[in-house]
C-alpha cells in the first residue's frame, strides 16, 4: 500500500474520493472491530468502487 500511515489514507479518501468524515469514521469503527483493512471495508459497505480499491491498495 502506498500510505505510510492511517492519517495519509484518510486525507486521500477525503480529498481524491470525496468521501465524508461519517463513511469513514463508519468503516474504520468496524476495521477495529474485525480487525480489517480499512479500505476493503469501504468496498463492503460501497462507499468505493472496485476499481477505488484497487487505486488504495495498489
Amino acid at each position: 500500500m502506498k500510505y505510510h500511515n492511517l492519517q495519509q489514507l484518510i486525507q486521500f479518501l477525503k480529498t481524491e474520493l470525496a468521501l465524508s468524515s461519517e463513511q469513514i469514521q463508519v468503516a474504520l469503527r468496524q476495521s477495529q472491530r474485525q480487525h480489517g483493512p480499512l479500505p476493503m471495508l469501504l468496498w463492503q459497505y460501497g462507499f468505493i468502487t472496485i476499481e477505488q480499491l484497487d487505486d488504495i491498495q495498489q
